[in-house]
């Protein structure tokens, strides 16, 4: 208690400021809060006086916004006996450690191109900002859960102002909730120094935007799908007691309506528990899986799905080299009526912890281990890949672009830009995550669909699946916890939208405009 009194009241505040400023994303949706919170960080950035105190700022700031924001990943340590469940909440602040860098770095930005122009100090911080979070979407591999454009997402029924990251991405839309901020900032000086009309439209201005009753494109598309969410819980997900019943679960909801119904079938993530490419040691099938025969295990899938479907779902592949199994695959894969594989996905961005061990090398010798139970890493696709199943007038199933799990988070890397995808399907096993991780991978998945101007289809383990339309807004859905399908037709996709055609290039041309317009801000007052 003593130590923490030392501490200055400003520093304190800045870390509460970051933590209310978490409260903006799902499940909460607070966003006034993150505003708030931001005009209370652009406040000490006004009052700072030296580059060092501009970065601690940030990082304060960071170290309460991702401890809040990242809570849910402590629950993972729960559904795991390799390490202690105590330690999730370590994981979680040592996380937030590393990612309080990139706001530090957004404030030591700000401050620095500001220093001699203090007029410029709002705009040259959101362009700061905007930088900042690109970095952190792929400095060492990324991690970019979260960005602040989240707080912008409306109801399921309407995309709100998140509708503009069609035509500025993600984080250039981060950068102007910053703006944002800083009008509310304004506001309160405005009132402050008795200019209340003033006052009231710096406030309102914000708030006005953040409620925009923009609205989406409700037409239906023509290809129909079933998108199955069995409700198998994380615990027993991968229990090889429970593997039959799974697919009972799994199945049970995936029947045609009516025989020969032509469609496509969403499984989600860990969708089928069997192998099913043959090759394999025989120890791999028949300790590892339920069904020993990966062509019988097609097969009863094949059957279950029905003539004329095509089944997509999460699975597993092994890598091979010469007869020893070296690693694995977290794949898509997509198997007809008959049985047969008409293709594949391998997931590229994975999950450091979860899928494969960083520094294997250094690390398990330490004790430390993967989260998921196994020895084995997965190996990490080569990206973004669509899938041409034709056209749905011809027999087809459309052109499939796919995002496993994680990999919907990541702007401008989740579709081929050379061979546009008709739909994003994203199969997810979100039963890892609390009641925190599944809304707000949900919104990511949103934001994706308005950037990409493409529908998303969202299967998941325990929720929340959803299927998506080109302008985010949540069609249907089946909420956490709760068995369930939905039938319909995919959402048609709009025309590349700007963002879809420059990707993250967009951004950083947004970052360089916000700062060029304050310059010339800045040149003008002074002549």
């Amino acid at each position: 208690m003593i130590a923490l009194r030392r501490i200055p009241r400003p520093h304190v505040l800045t870390i509460a400021a970051g933590s209310l400023a978490a409260c903006g994303f799902q499940p909460l949706g607070l966003w006034p809060l993150t505003l708030a919170a931001l005009a209370w960080l652009i406040h000490r950035l006004y009052v700072v006086k030296t580059w060092r105190q501009a970065l601690l700022t940030g990082w304060l700031f960071g170290l309460g916004h991702f401890t809040v924001g990242n809570s849910w990943i402590a629950t993972a340590f729960t559904y795991q006996a390799e390490m202690p469940a105590w330690l999730g909440w370590i994981a979680v602040v040592a996380l937030a450690l590393y990612l309080a860098v990139f706001p530090a770095l957004a404030t030591l930005g700000g401050w620095w191109l500001a220093n001699t122009r203090r007029a410029i100090l709002l705009p040259a911080f959101a362009a700061s900002w905007i930088v900042a979070e690109w970095l952190r979407s792929w400095l060492f591999s990324g991690f970019a859960w979260n960005p602040l454009a989240m707080v912008t997402l409306g109801e399921f029924h309407r995309p709100g102002l998140a509708l503009l990251s069609q035509w500025t991405g993600t984080y250039a839309l981060s950068g102007f909730v910053v703006l944002l901020g800083g009008w509310w900032l304004f506001a309160l000086r405005a009132w402050k120094n008795g200019r209340r009309k003033s006052a009231a439209s710096y406030a309102l201005g914000p708030a006005l935007l953040m409620v925009l009753p923009l609205h989406g494109d409700l037409r239906e598309g023509t290809l129909p799908f079933t998108l199955v969410q069995p409700d198998i819980r994380q615990e027993l997900l991968n229990d090889p007691a429970n593997y039959e019943n799974q697919f009972r679960q799994t199945a049970a909801l995936s029947l045609a309506r009516q025989p020969g119904t032509r469609r496509i079938v969403l499984w989600p993530e860990s969708g089928v528990p069997d192998l099913l490419r043959e090759g394999y040691p025989a120890f791999w099938y028949e300790e590892l899986t339920f069904a020993a025969d990966p062509v019988q295990a097609r097969t009863r899938i094949g059957r279950v799905v029905g003539p004329g479907s095509l089944l997509l779902t999460g699975t597993t592949d092994l890598e091979m080299r010469g007869r020893t199994v070296v690693g694995a695959w977290n794949v898509v894969t997509a198997i007809d009526g008959s049985g047969a594989i008409r293709g594949s996905y391998a997931k590229a961005h994975l999950v450091p912890y979860g899928e494969y061990l960083p520094a294997r090398w250094l690390l398990e010798p330490l004790g430390l281990s993967r989260l998921v139970a196994g020895s084995l890493d997965f190996f990490a696709g080569p990206g973004p890949r669509t899938v041409d199943f034709g056209t749905y007038d011809k027999g087809g199933w459309g052109k499939a672009g796919f995002q496993i799990c994680y990999e919907i988070i990541f702007s401008g890397q989740v579709a081929d830009r050379a061979h546009r995808p008709d739909y994003i399907f994203n199969p997810s096993n979100d039963g890892w995550f609390g009641a925190w991780g599944p809304p707000q991978h949900l919104a990511q998945a949103r934001m994706r669909a308005i950037e990409e101007g493409l529908p998303v289809l969202r299967s998941t383990t325990t929720g929340i699946s959803a299927v998506i339309d080109a302008d985010g807004v949540v069609r249907q859905f089946v909420p956490p916890h709760r068995a369930g399908r939905l039938d319909g037709k995919v959402p048609p996709a709009h025309a590349p939208t700007l963002f879809a055609r420059t990707g993250n290039a967009l951004v950083l041309v947004w970052a360089v405009v916000l700062l060029g317009i304050a310059l010339v801000a800045s040149a003008t007052r002074k002549r």
